[in-house]
């Protein structure tokens, strides 16, 4: 049973980041709702309430239709228009940022739940129109469900307020940094959390001459049940090392898994089903993917086409702080669980992750000395940090600092900046 809810769990978090999730779930509760309410009406509630307070009831069947008419129009062209809003932004975010932001901009909580609160109320005023007899009389009229119907209305215009507000804002790019810096630093959080509560750390055994496995389908390796995986291992006696990092996509018939022990094909589909993959990649799910989202932003806004070097220097900044973070973390994929190791991955280094950072920035950016210095600001932070996990983090930096210094010096033309960053590498040093 426990097995199932982590599946279920597993599941749910894979399909809530849809565009189309939390609207399909407001659209069936606004049908349900709707026969609720008219199974409600036949017990003849609206009369009740009209002897009661006679002054919230409609007086006409007629211009209960023609309210609920308007209402829905208007709400199918406020939907129309908000989704109209949200594919201009998106378009224009992904030419101006990047289109790796996308996912983050469209499982937006906020924006799903207000579409959906549209689809809901539509549905519930359509199905309710269907139950107004406009030659009916006072008492026969759905009173208590046109009344309801208004209230939705209303909350659907405050609603699309609020929508206008928060488009504005998500787009801005100082808050699309914040989401992607505060997602990445979350998840790496938990990850050194977790890594510190793992006392009992063997060295996991070379796998070099272990028999291995692929999977009959390509995608991003996206998430894995680490839990049951060890359960599976457990019960079978098994060591197995997954070749492949969180966030990289796998090719159809490449080695993914390799195990001690030859695994039989049921074991193998068992353990596969605990592992998702995706055409698609989400910060929560690998905080890898902030690094190279950050490291685009930045790419993009120093283009000619963009050329906005604050943009860049932001971008910057925040990848030096989760750089920081990352040097507190250990370089080893060894899943420790119940004090038990039967589980290896592969994961991304610092030493690589830092490379791809630099790489991509010196190709781009070396030209510029405002971002070069701020470069080698980014680099002496992390030469500086303390209490990281590894030595040779700082090796890696002091690598990463020579080989700026060599692109700066082909790059920059201006002496006056050459020897200002002559300076700067001289204090590192």
């Amino acid at each position: 049973m426990t097995k199932i809810f982590r599946r279920l769990g597993t599941f749910f978090n894979t399909i809530q980041g849809k565009i189309a999730f939390y609207p399909t779930l407001f659209a069936l509760f606004g049908f349900n709702f709707a026969f609720l309410m008219a199974w409600i009406e036949d017990a003849s509630i609206s009369k009740k309430i009209l002897e009661v307070t006679p002054q919230l009831m409609l007086q006409d069947g007629d211009t209960a239709l023609t309210i609920f008419s308007v209402c829905i129009g208007g709400l199918i062209s406020m939907m129309v228009f908000s989704f109209s809003m949200v594919m201009l932004l998106l378009s224009q975010a992904s030419s101006n940022f990047s289109p790796r932001i996308l996912p983050g901009l469209i499982s937006d909580k906020k924006n799903q739940i207000i579409l959906g609160t549209y689809l809901a109320t539509i549905l519930y005023l359509i199905f309710t129109l269907f139950s107004i007899d406009p030659d009916a009389k006072t008492y026969m009229l759905p009173g208590l469900s046109i009344i309801i119907g208004i209230a939705l209305t209303i909350v659907c215009l405050a609603a699309f307020i609020y929508f206008i507000h928060n488009m504005s804002q998500s787009i801005q790019i100082s808050n699309i940094l914040d989401a992607i810096y505060d997602k990445s630093h979350e998840r790496l959080l938990t990850t050194i959390e977790t890594e510190s509560n793992n006392k009992k750390v063997v060295k996991f055994p070379d796998t070099k001459n272990w028999k291995r496995y692929s999977i009959d389908k390509s995608g991003y390796f996206q998430n894995i049940s680490y839990r049951n995986i060890h359960e599976i291992c457990e019960a079978n006696d098994i060591k197995i090392h997954i070749l492949r990092p969180k966030g990289s996509f796998v090719l159809k018939h490449e080695s993914f898994i390799a195990s001690n022990k030859e695994i039989d094909e049921d074991t193998l589909k068992h353990i596969y089903s605990n592992i998702n993959f995706s055409r698609g990649e989400i910060v929560e799910d690998n905080y890898v993917l902030a690094f190279k989202q950050l490291t685009e932003i930045a790419i993009k806004a120093m283009s000619p086409g963009i050329n906005d070097p604050g943009t860049a220097i932001n971008a910057i900044d925040y990848l030096t702080e989760l750089f920081g973070l990352r040097m507190h973390k250990l370089d080893t994929g060894t899943i420790v669980i119940d004090e038990v190791q039967h589980i290896k991955i592969e994961i991304v280094s610092f030493k690589n992750l830092l490379k791809y950072v630099m790489a991509t920035l010196r190709t781009y950016a070396s030209h510029d000395p405002i971002i070069v210095e701020k470069l080698f600001g980014m680099l002496s932070y992390l030469k500086n940090e303390k209490h990281i996990c590894s030595s040779e983090y700082k090796a890696v930096v002091d690598v990463e600092i020579k080989t700026l210094m060599q692109d700066a010096k082909s790059s920059i033309n201006s002496k006056t900046d050459r020897k200002r960053i002559k300076k700067i590498v001289k204090a590192l040093a």
